[in-house]
């Protein structure tokens, strides 16, 4: 035992309110040959308007992660993924709107088609280490601290 007190775990509705809502949403990490991230800039007015966003949604009512990605990406990029391209990487919990969002961030280095900004009003190719200049939702955030410091390993040499 390693804190002070009850040795009672809290429970989940002393952490949440219990009338927070849980939304999942799947987002892929596309890295093109030369290793650089698709991102694409959400419309303006609405929530998190004109920030750059990896692409991806919300899950459907029983969608799995990997199905609403392969769903969103084509419906937002019009490339078509399949479900094995997507390799699970991270994710980020933050609360957004009254409820608490799930960000769940695949990579994908395969897909058929060429992306084009669908839904959103651009899209953009950026290095990994570029990614922190952008304006992004600050569940993303994370994820491209992660991703930043996985590629800054993978850049070190072996000793």
């Amino acid at each position: 035992h390693c804190g002070i007190g009850t040795n009672k775990a809290p429970q989940v509705n002393e952490l949440l309110p219990s009338t927070t809502r849980m939304m999942i949403v799947a987002a892929a990490a596309l890295f093109d040959d030369d290793g650089a991230v698709l991102v694409q800039r959400r419309p303006p007015g609405g929530s998190l308007g004109d920030l750059w966003e990896f692409p991806g949604g919300k899950l459907e009512a029983d969608e799995s992660p990997e199905a609403a990605l392969v769903r969103e990406l084509f419906e937002e990029l019009g490339v078509e993924v399949r479900v094995s391209a997507l390799l699970p990487f991270a994710f980020a919990s933050e609360p957004l709107n009254g409820q608490q969002l799930l960000l769940l961030l695949y990579e994908c280095r395969a897909w058929s088609g060429v992306p084009r900004p669908i839904y959103a009003n651009a899209l953009q190719w950026v290095k990994v280490l570029d990614l922190p200049t952008l304006a992004m939702p600050p569940a993303d955030r994370p994820l491209v601290k992660r991703l930043c410091t996985d590629f800054t390993r993978s850049r070190v040499p072996n000793r």
